[in-house]
C-alpha cells in the first residue's frame, strides 16, 4: 500500500528562493495569475524570507511546488489590520490541493497575528482559483472590470475577502 504523504509546510529559507522565483517567473510570463510581465530573480524575493510577514512554501523531497505569503494590502496607515495574501503552485504539482494546505497553514497564522482581515485579488476568470480560495473562507467582494492589460488581453479583476477575527 502506498500512502499518499502531504507536503511539508513550512516557513520559506533564503535556499527556496530560486525554486519560488521559477515559479513565479512561469506565472509572471505565460499566465494571469500576477500581473508581473518580467521575470523576478531570486534575490526580489529575499526581503520576504526576513521580512516579518508570512511567507510559506510546500516542500517534497527537496523540491518547492508552490508557496504562499501574506503582504501589506497599502501603504495607508489604517490598512494596518489587512494582509493581502498571494498562493502560487507549480504547474507540474497542480490538483493536489496544495493550494489549500498552503492556506490551511497561512490563515491560522494571520489570525495569531492579530490580523482582522485577508484579501486576495483574482484575474477572472479563474474557476480554481476561485474555488480554491472559497474553500479557505472567502467570499466574493467585488470585481474591477478590465484593469489588467496582460498577454493581448484586458482583464476583471474579483476581489476576494476572509474575515480573520470576529467583528467589533
Amino acid at each position: 500500500m502506498v500512502l499518499d504523504i502531504p507536503p511539508t509546510i513550512r516557513d520559506a529559507v533564503a535556499p527556496d528562493l530560486d525554486q519560488v522565483a521559477a515559479i513565479y517567473t512561469h506565472e509572471s510570463l505565460h499566465a494571469y495569475s500576477t500581473f508581473e510581465t518580467e521575470a523576478r530573480p531570486a534575490s526580489s524575493w529575499a526581503h520576504k524570507v526576513d521580512g516579518g510577514d508570512v511567507f510559506l512554501v510546500a516542500v517534497e523531497d527537496g523540491t518547492v511546488l508552490g508557496f504562499a505569503y501574506a503582504s501589506p494590502f497599502r501603504d495607508r496607515p489604517a490598512y494596518h489590520r489587512t494582509r493581502e495574501t498571494s498562493v502560487y503552485v507549480h504547474g507540474d504539482a497542480r490538483g493536489r490541493k496544495i493550494g489549500s494546505l498552503l492556506y490551511d497553514a497561512l490563515l491560522p497564522r494571520l489570525r495569531e497575528d492579530g490580523f482582522h482581515t485577508a484579501v486576495a485579488l483574482i484575474a477572472l476568470p479563474n474557476d480554481a482559483s476561485v474555488r480554491l480560495h472559497e474553500r479557505a473562507g472567502f467570499s466574493h467582494a467585488g470585481t474591477m472590470r478590465e484593469v489588467g492589460d496582460k498577454l493581448d488581453r484586458m482583464i476583471d479583476v474579483g476581489i476576494w475577502q476572509a474575515m480573520l477575527q470576529p467583528s467589533v
